[in-house]
């Protein structure tokens, strides 16, 4: 959907609102931040249980990786402890793993209209041990 048809469009109820108002915010920051071969957009998505994010070129229009808190590799990577921040926490970690083995070690970071605190703040943490400079 594009950006004019996002602002004449009314909302239905609450969550159609705020959803409207997390992709209005997430149009302004895409104004702003553009993702090249050398450095890549790092898009987070988030949904109620999981996080999902991706490396995006878009000179090109390709993804060249991702992962999601859904991924058997996070999943192997967790103890005991399920708590969703952390979950993030792991996945930034093994992101990271996967964006140094692409050779790509600097990105832009793109928080998706999110508020950048809990799930997203600790994906970013983790992305940030794992060596990518953000």
């Amino acid at each position: 959907m594009s950006i004019t048809k996002l602002r004449r469009r009314k909302a239905k109820g609450k969550a159609d609102r705020r959803s409207l108002a997390r992709q209005r915010r997430h149009f302004r920051i895409l104004k702003r931040v553009r993702g090249t071969a050398d450095r890549p957009r790092l898009v987070v998505r988030r949904t109620l249980r999981h996080l999902e994010a991706q490396l995006v070129d878009d000179d090109q229009g390709i993804c060249i990786t991702g992962i999601s808190t859904r991924s058997k590799e996070v999943q192997a990577k967790l103890e005991s402890d399920r708590r969703k921040a952390y979950q993030s926490r792991v996945a930034g970690l093994l992101f990271a793993e996967r964006a140094k083995a692409k050779g790509i070690d600097r990105v832009v970071f793109d928080r998706g209209g999110y508020r950048y605190h809990g799930r997203v703040r600790a994906f970013a943490e983790g992305a940030r041990e794992g060596g990518l400079r953000i």
